[in-house]
């Protein structure tokens, strides 16, 4: 089943806001959790707006503890607090000025606990604890705020039998009502689940999300057991339980090898559903993560009696892949869906599914019949908590990974506004291929502008595409900037191996030069190819022989034709460059000999190192994108540079080499600040149309630990 035709014949206008009538989200802040937490991981998991909207408070279950966040300013988000705890909060929910919160205390998978605490907003003291007797997963609450339900999930562990189910003890739903500000003790049911129709394990039934509609029904996902159950809140009596069925996924990737090729088939694949959300009192709607013995990774409409209403196969995920962020190590399980969330926005009743390995949120209007897939939000990387707050026209996420350990990203909390206006995100899509799917695309890494066309760009992707290296070719004219043609790079008629792209230039013929980075210890070199137009390589040119013995795996990230020479960008030192120096390497194509200079780096702050990312020509200069590897609070430098022509005169390799001297163009840090999420770290591609317009684009690193956003904006130089 597909989306209404507002979606798939139209995904460029659509995206970008031009074709629809309806306000659009944008993203207008982002909060780095550390900012609450300053040592140790913390992650922001299960969010949970508070009834004036001002006041976010979200899970995080590796700091232990709960987070609060001030939007009184929702475009200037603040601390507003921490709260640490005797256990991993799983879930929050906010009723009145309480928080409620579902904390695992369990001592291991057998010895399971967990507690119902009751907190504050104001002065974020506990004032309740209330035994669940089990580990909670998640905790929702009535429209009236007088019932609570809390599925205790009991999870299995992953480490025995393969994690397969049965796992003693079975999980349960809680039910509890509230009432002024204190959850009722002595109403505590503990609702069984195990025995029933749909599950196919019924003595291990594990709840995961909980969901309750305007006439007081818990719907519960078992999703290990590829079932909903529906209870009715106020007597704890099961009023249906039933199988979430399967799906067949027809256009998919299936493969995990680097292609990005839409074109495979699962049958019969399990939902596994996870979020849970009512579109009204008698549908519901889930997210079908797919995650144990799935496959599925799109979302399905129920009636409460299990009659399935509406299937979406792998629409949402297809328009991940359109906009680059497709999850390539993921694809047995997709983009995964996880998350959901509902609220009526004016006179439009929308509906939200978070793609856990997209980092995307998709954005639904319930119709009452097929949805309309409304667009597609960044959302830092692998959100799990959605929020809807109406009132002010915002939206908030939770995006639970934390990788700074690792000097990349933390855990933020994303803000959206909703707005009259165009839609700032995707600035980048891909067009469908002449069979109807997706051009599978990622982490573009090197541009260059076509001499004669205007507003065509061509870029290539980096080794995270190692199967299927390719030229694309951009309409930067359209909005969002097209892929329209993906033009394969090949060897002997197959696809080239052994390439890791990362500059693009016109060869003056038709065709182009291309600069691989090269590790050899991956058995990849340093080099250079000559491609005709179809992607065919004429002619490999290895680095030379004397540089051998210095290189390290950061390479070429850049090459230029300048008046018949090759320049190629050296992204850092290698062993024979001083410190803070590295080389632009001159291959003239006439003699086929090599020379270098040398460009003098910006100093790195400490636990940095700055490099190149980029080369291009435009008029009297080179253009060089200068950059940290650092991200989000501790990016520092973002830069374009441009090094006069006149100056690259290079000087033969293993003499002393020539400085160059070089001029500040533009600090990119304001550019990546305006996106409104976290600076990224990598802006690799710059192209320069005869008119002077710089086109930058951002290498979203195949969306591995990161948010796969890709940033394509513009500029004029002189």
């Amino acid at each position: 089943m597909h989306f209404k035709s507002i979606l798939l014949a139209t995904t460029a206008s659509l995206l970008a806001g031009s074709a629809l009538a309806a306000p659009m989200f944008n993203r207008i802040a982002s909060f780095p959790v550390e900012l609450n937490v300053t040592e140790g991981a913390s992650s922001a998991e299960i969010i949970a707006a508070s009834d004036d909207g001002m006041t976010l408070v979200y899970s995080d279950s590796p700091g232990g503890g709960i987070g609060f966040v001030d939007i009184t300013d929702a475009k200037a988000p603040k601390a507003a607090g921490y709260v640490k705890l005797e256990g991993e909060p799983t879930s929050v929910t906010i009723v009145g000025d309480k928080v409620f919160a579902a904390v695992n205390t369990r001592k291991d998978f057998v010895d399971v606990s967990g507690q119902l605490l009751v907190i504050d907003l104001k002065s974020q003291a506990i004032e309740q604890t209330i035994e669940l007797g089990g580990q909670p997963d998640s905790i929702a609450h009535n429209d009236a705020g007088t019932l609570l339900a809390i599925a205790i999930e009991n999870e299995r562990n992953e480490d025995i039998n393969d994690g397969a189910i049965p796992q003693a003890p079975a999980g349960y739903l809680v039910l509890i009502n509230v009432a002024d500000g204190k959850a009722d003790e002595a109403s505590l049911k503990k609702v069984d689940v195990t025995g029933l129709a749909g599950l196919t394990e019924p003595t291990d039934p594990e709840p995961e999300f909980v969901a309750i509609n305007g006439l007081d029904e818990v719907a519960v996902t078992l999703q290990e057991n590829n079932a909903i159950v529906i209870i009715d809140g106020k007597t704890g009596t099961v009023i249906n339980s039933f199988s979430a069925g399967a799906t067949t996924l027809d256009g998919i990737d299936t493969k995990r090898d680097g292609a990005l090729s839409f074109t495979g088939t699962k049958e019969n694949v399990l939902r596994e559903p996870d979020g849970i959300k009512w579109l009204d009192d008698n549908r519901l709607f889930v997210a079908n993560e797919g995650d144990w013995n799935g496959g599925a990774r799109g979302f399905t409409i129920f009636d409460k009696t299990g009659t399935e209403l509406y299937e979406n196969g792998a629409g949402i995920e297809l328009e991940a892949a359109r906009m680059g962020h497709y999850p390539d190590a993921r694809n047995n399980k997709g983009a995964e869906p996880e998350g959901a969330e509902t609220g009526t926005y004016g006179e439009d009743k929308l509906f939200f599914v978070a793609l856990e390995r997209a980092s995307l949120i998709s954005v639904l209007k319930d119709t009452g019949a097929e949805p309309e897939l409304l667009q597609s939000l960044p959302s830092g990387i692998s959100p799990e908590g959605i929020a809807a707050i109406p009132s002010r026209n915002l939206l908030v996420t939770a995006n639970e990974v934390d990788l700074r350990e690792d000097g990349l990203a933390g855990s933020h909390v994303m803000i959206y506004e909703r707005a009259e206006g165009e839609a700032n995100y995707p600035q980048i899509i891909s067009e469908n291929d002449a069979d109807g799917h997706p051009i599978g695309w990622a982490a573009l890494s090197g541009a260059v502008a076509d001499a004669d066309k205007p507003g065509t760009l061509y870029a290539v992707s980096d080794s995270v595409l190692s199967a299927t290296p390719a030229i694309y070719e951009i309409d930067a004219t359209a909005k969002p900037a097209k892929i329209v043609k993906k033009t394969i790079i090949t060897r002997g008629g197959a696809a080239a191996q052994k390439l890791d792209l990362e500059g693009i230039t016109l060869d003056g013929e038709g065709g182009f030069w291309l600069a691989s980075e090269g590790r050899t210890d991956r058995l990849t070199p340093h080099a250079l190819f000559h491609v005709d137009a179809d992607g065919k390589i004429l002619e490999e040119v290895a680095f030379p022989e004397a540089l051998l013995p210095s290189e390290i795996r950061f390479g070429a990230e850049g090459v230029a034709l300048v008046d018949g020479t090759l320049w190629v960008a050296i992204q850092r030192e290698w062993k024979d460059d001083p410190a803070g120096q590295v080389k632009l390497l001159g291959y003239n194509l006439a003699e086929k000999t090599w020379s270098a200079v040398r460009y003098q780096l910006e100093a790195a702050a400490d636990g940095a190192w700055n490099g190149l990312s980029e080369i291009t020509l435009h008029g009297d200069y080179v253009y060089i994108i200068e950059r940290d590897n650092q991200i989000s609070l501790k990016a520092a430098l973002k830069s374009i540079y441009r090094v006069p022509v006149a100056e690259l005169k290079g000087a033969e390799i293993g003499t002393d080499l020539p400085v160059v001297s070089k001029e500040l163009v533009r600090d990119l840090i304001p550019d990546l600040k305006a996106q409104n999420g976290y600076v990224v770290d990598k802006v690799e591609s710059l192209a320069i149309a005869a008119d002077g317009t710089a086109y930058l684009i951002t290498d979203n690193d195949g969306i591995a630990d990161s948010s796969g956003e890709t940033f394509f904006w513009s500029f004029k130089v002189e």
